[in-house]
């Protein structure tokens, strides 16, 4: 963040209304008229947006101004081609929580999930949630994410087990927990903050799946420097900001071996002489990563030709 904005903090957005953190307190925030003008293809506030505010009347205020984001967790709005939903900005860090059971883990979503945080440079850490649940084989489903780079954090809220280590990741830090619903997410925050009225969810008996207890992305403040995104669940996640020609750049394991295929412009599927699949061969590469891969690159093809096909008929 540029010096000189205020510590104004977005915390929470709902409608046309957001409560603003200042160092006077809570602010009920709308949004001026003109400064409505100036975003188009994106939020024009979100979750964790530096603002300039006026204050109108005791505990409200109108936002004047925004802060550029210097990195956002976003996914395409619904019924639009090319706009940005923010669902957190200015974030240092993604945390994806998944649970060892109930519900199963789907590593699909988490590569999901991870791909998204590389595509916009956002670091990520994935938390293993309910190891009180297992006794240690779905653990070592997250072994291939340890392999790839990613700091692996395994937690339960019930016990307190691997609380402390995730303190250690969060300290000072503006993080989001993202995950699907029933994971914990609100359980880990409540963790930290057991004097907060988070409701806590439980499995749905028909689905398997957990039902959704945080309905709107909040701002947590943990302590003077450490906050939380508690998001609600998300059951898919759009792989906005991502290209197909891009998205083995998004697999960090995969990059000790870019530029060694045979084709410059490999995308590592058939092609021969492909050093990607090679390494997946001889078990350098996690072959179900490398299948997430197949299953994003043709998903992210078969967008961009429909969307070119759009733009032709226009």
């Amino acid at each position: 963040m540029r010096s000189g904005w205020p510590p104004n903090l977005v915390i929470r957005g709902y409608g046309q209304y957001y409560d603003v953190l200042t160092p006077e307190g809570v602010l009920r925030c709308v949004v001026r008229g003109s400064l409505k003008r100036e975003r188009r293809k994106t939020d024009l506030v979100a979750v964790g947006d530096r603002v300039e505010v006026r204050r109108v009347a005791p505990g409200e205020g109108v936002i004047e101004a925004v802060a550029p984001r210097t990195r956002a967790l976003s996914r395409r709005a619904r019924g639009a081609e090319d706009a940005e939903q923010v669902i957190v900005a200015n974030l240092d860090q993604l945390v994806a929580v998944f649970a060892v059971a109930q519900p199963e883990p789907s590593l699909p979503m988490l590569d999901r999930f991870l791909v998204i945080a590389e595509a916009q440079e956002i670091p990520a850490v994935v938390c293993v949630n309910k190891i009180d649940l297992d006794d240690g084989a779905k653990r070592r489903l997250f072994d291939p994410y340890r392999r790839a780079g990613y700091r692996v954090v395994e937690t339960s809220a019930l016990t307190g087990a691997g609380l402390e280590e995730l303190w250690s990741c969060l300290a000072g830090k503006l993080s989001a927990l993202a995950g699907p619903s029933g994971v914990g997410k609100s359980s880990l925050v409540k963790a930290f903050r057991p004097d907060l009225d988070i409701r806590i969810g439980e499995l749905s008996e028909a689905t398997g799946r957990g039902r959704h207890t945080t309905t709107v992305t909040s701002l947590i403040q943990l302590d003077e420097q450490t906050f939380i995104a508690d998001t609600p669940g998300i059951g898919t996640l759009g792989l906005w900001g991502v290209e197909s020609s891009e998205l083995d750049r998004c697999f960090p394991e995969f990059r000790p071996y870019l530029g060694a295929c045979y084709y410059a412009d490999c995308r590592h599927l058939a092609e021969p002489g492909c050093a990607v699949r090679a390494a997946v061969e001889s078990g350098a590469i996690d072959a179900g990563r490398y299948a997430s891969y197949q299953g994003l690159l043709e998903q992210l093809m078969e967008e961009e030709r429909a969307e070119g096909w759009r733009r032709s008929r226009r």
